[in-house]
């Protein structure tokens, strides 16, 4: 439901700060993507989509990555043309892991069995595909699931579902951190071995 007061609407531009700030950067990329992103929201800039496909032509989007076991679900994207985390724009008015929550069960026909932690990753990425061009600051967060589950995808977005292995996600025809995505949920499964 959006937030309509301006008292809202700071305090959900706050919570999406702590997202940002939570994440501990894998490298000096992230740590500059997770600066340039703080500086984005503190400018009081539009963080979410208002018109597609990109006005404003840079906005917030929560990725989740579906895991079991040394494997991670993608789904074929139509308009991307790549394999890519399912995941969708922010709106207005909603906290990323509530759109997380809602893209899971609209994309892949299933909720949830846990609370969504705070992300692993964040990303500024120029999109390609059919509707290249536009910049998304992308949250990636996690969603554990069993490879038995039952998936029932959008067709009208995705040409196809795939539960790859790590090592053999198709990291040429993927988002372009993906490969360090990977590396940094490797990480954090050693952590907590």
């Amino acid at each position: 439901m959006p937030l309509n007061h301006t008292a809202d609407a700071a305090a959900l531009r706050q919570q999406i700060r702590t997202e940002f700030s939570s994440i501990h950067p894998l490298d000096a990329l992230e740590r500059t993507q997770i600066a340039a992103a703080l500086a984005w929201l503190d400018s009081g800039a539009e963080l979410c989509r208002l018109a597609k496909p990109a006005t404003p032509p840079k906005h917030l989007v929560s990725y989740f990555a579906v895991v079991d076991d040394g494997h991670v679900l993608l789904v074929d994207h139509k308009n991307a043309q790549l394999w890519l985390p399912p995941g969708g724009h922010v709106e207005a008015g909603e906290h990323p892991r509530a759109t997380v929550l809602r893209e899971l069960e609209e994309e892949l026909g299933f909720t949830a069995s846990h609370a969504i932690q705070p992300p692993l990753l964040l990303t500024v990425t120029t999109t390609v595909g059919l509707t290249a061009g536009h910049t998304d600051v992308s949250l990636w967060y996690i969603v554990r699931a069993s490879r038995s589950q039952q998936i029932h995808f959008d067709e009208s977005e995705f040409n196809a579902v795939r539960w790859f292995r790590f090592a053999e996600v198709p990291l040429a025809r993927s988002d372009p951190h993906m490969h360090r995505f990977l590396k940094k949920l490797h990480n954090a499964q050693q952590a907590t071995a």
